[in-house]
């Protein structure tokens, strides 16, 4: 039976809260100016996993409800986050919330595992009237980036679910149906410099990768080593990414 979302990152927590890259100030000031995100405002963070991003809304003094469905990564979340954090095992498309609660509602790196139709409903019943919604991404960019290139056919080799799962990423179509138009749009740079250990757990972190008892984790593990020499310097990879943020205010219906 395939797994569902949420118990795809059981045994993932840790990994993805120590690996997965963070988002950059710039993307946050965007929320900040834009999107209604300020001291006291009231932001719901569908999948918010282990709290990276709700970690960065805690810091502009928001007060912040991680709705998360993994109980793991839940957990995680609630042991390092202090202050105005509250967690609750809902989902998306139910996040048991009362109406019109919501200044904002973001969602980072989780959103293409959502329903857009039903999310949609269920954030135009939880935001108050005029209120922002922002979804964030962490993509790697296109191009001609050798590093890249040998990153991702091994994933291709060794991941069977890779190319699945990567389809399902910043799909416009689903954000579009999610806000009932399309949204406003902007991209900023982000990366991460990682030593081998943490290109290793950059990849352990993602549902897709093969856990250390499949037969496939001892090569992937192998090629990933021999791309981290090819490219290192001084030890470190530089591991770049564009940080798409898609916002606006959905539409209500008439």
């Amino acid at each position: 039976m395939p797994l569902s979302s949420s118990d795809r990152f059981l045994g993932h927590a840790e990994a993805y809260a120590k690996y997965r890259p963070s988002y950059p100030d710039a993307a946050i000031d965007l929320l900040q100016a834009r999107c209604g995100l300020k001291r006291g405002a009231t932001v719901v963070d569908l999948g918010s996993g282990t709290g990276i991003l709700s970690a960065l809304l805690l810091q502009r003094g928001a007060r912040v409800f991680g709705v998360e469905p993994n109980r793991e990564m839940r957990a995680f979340a609630e042991r390092m986050l202090a202050g105005e954090f509250h967690t609750a095992p809902g989902t998306a498309e139910n996040t048991c919330l009362p109406d019109r609660c919501c200044d904002l509602l973001v969602a980072g790196q989780a959103f293409h595992w959502f329903d857009p139709e039903r999310t949609r409903v269920e954030a135009l019943r939880i935001l108050k009237p005029d209120a922002w919604a922002a979804l964030l991404w962490n993509e790697r960019p296109k191009g001609l980036i050798p590093f890249l290139e040998e990153y991702e056919a091994l994933l291709r080799r060794y991941a069977a679910e890779y190319d699945a799962i990567a389809q399902l990423r910043a799909q416009e179509d689903g954000i579009s149906r999610f806000f009932g138009r399309p949204p406003q749009r902007a991209v900023f740079p982000n990366e991460q410099v990682l030593d081998f250990e943490g290109l290793a757990g950059r990849v352990m972190s993602a549902s897709y990768a093969p856990t250390p008892e499949r037969p496939e984790h001892g090569p992937l593990m192998a090629g990933l080593r021999e791309v981290f020499e090819r490219h290192q310097r001084a030890g470190r990879i530089v591991f770049p990414y564009q940080t798409l943020v898609f916002f606006g205010q959905p539409d209500r219906p008439a």
